[in-house]
Order: structure tokens, then C-alpha cells, then sequence
């Protein structure tokens, strides 16, 4: 699919085949920057990231519209790998709110499945398997319309690790405070 790029407004946007309803294509408008709907904050702390994939995710229509409100939280999500399909387990997703069908039995919690190659699934398996890793989502976010999920290859952190990162942390803010001259002691 070729595309054709211009620069407005500051922003590179790429022109790229957009299909109508009749079946035609026609070019449409989509920025190449990436809007982060929601971020997983306590990964680096808790957990060392090992390697990084990017995912598709399965979601219903009024979850991707209630995902691009913000309405997402990765709190407490993780992937585990089943027949041979990952499943992204304990993503909330507020129902939306102008959602033209009934709400009462929507699950915000529901398992949602991770679009990966054949080649990825394997290898993430044989990585929780012999090296007892964990898959964590890192962040989720949007290609042109595509939902997508960003996941890592985790391993846990100890508290002195933890504590350690602190350490290291506030001695590189004492030594930049003191570079640009507002260190007070």
C-alpha cells in the first residue's frame, strides 16, 4: 500500500487508501503520531523490562470508543498464553456511556484477545515457561484507527533492586541540580 506523505501544521500526516461504504478507496487524512490512551505507571518500578512487542487487540466497537475517551486502566493486567492464543487478562474498560444496546451485560473485565504472529506467540511462551517470566501490557494506544498494545517480557524486581533504582534516581537529580546551579546545601 503506498503512501504519500506532507507536512502540516508542524505534524507529518500520511495520506493512505481509505475504503467507503461502496467499496471505493479514496485517500484519507490519518496522523502518523501515536495518541497513548493509557499507560501502565507502576511496570518500571515494580519490574525489569526484558524485550518489548507491539500487539493488535480484539476489542467490541463502544469499547474502542470508550477506550479513545480515556476510559482504560491497565492497573493489574496482565497476558497469559492459552491454546496457542494470548489473552490480555484484567483490562478495564468503562462501558460507554451512549452505547445503543443494553449495558447490563457488558463486562468491563472480559479477557480480550492479543492479535500476534505464530512466531511471537512461541517464543513469548518458551520465555514464561523455562525462564518464569511474565508478559505485562506496557501501554495502549492508536495506528491511524488500529487499537493496539504495547507488551513486555517482565521479570520482578527484589526491594533492593527497588531500592537501589531510588538511590540511583536521586543521586542523578543532586547532580543535575548541582549542574544547573540550584542545589541549596
Amino acid at each position: 500500500m503506498n503512501t504519500l506523505s506532507i507536512k502540516t501544521d508542524n505534524k507529518k500526516r500520511h495520506f493512505l487508501p481509505k475504503k467507503t461504504n461502496n467499496g471505493i478507496f479514496k485517500m484519507g487524512f490519518y496522523p502518523k503520531y501515536m495518541p497513548i490512551l493509557a499507560k501502565n505507571k507502576d511496570l518500571g518500578f515494580s519490574f525489569k523490562i526484558l524485550d518489548e512487542l507491539e500487539a493488535g487487540l480484539v476489542l467490541s466497537g463502544q469499547e474502542v470508543r470508550s477506550a479513545k475517551q480515556g476510559n482504560i486502566s491497565l492497573k493489574g493486567a496482565f497476558v497469559s498464553i492459552k491454546n496457542g492464543r494470548a489473552w490480555l487478562k484484567n483490562m478495564h474498560i468503562t462501558a460507554y456511556d451512549k452505547a445503543s444496546h443494553d449495558l447490563k451485560n457488558y463486562n468491563p473485565d472480559r479477557d480480550r484477545e492479543l492479535l500476534l504472529h505464530q512466531k511471537e506467540l512461541q517464543y513469548l511462551g518458551a520465555k514464561t515457561q523455562a525462564e518464569g517470566l511474565t508478559i505485562m501490557p506496557i501501554s495502549v494506544y492508536t495506528t491511524r484507527r488500529l487499537v493496539k498494545v504495547k507488551v513486555a517480557l517482565v521479570k520482578g524486581k527484589k526491594k533492593f533492586d527497588k531500592r537501589a533504582d531510588i538511590k540511583k534516581r536521586e543521586i542523578d537529580r543532586r547532580i543535575a541540580q548541582k549542574l544547573k546551579g540550584n542545589y541549596r546545601r
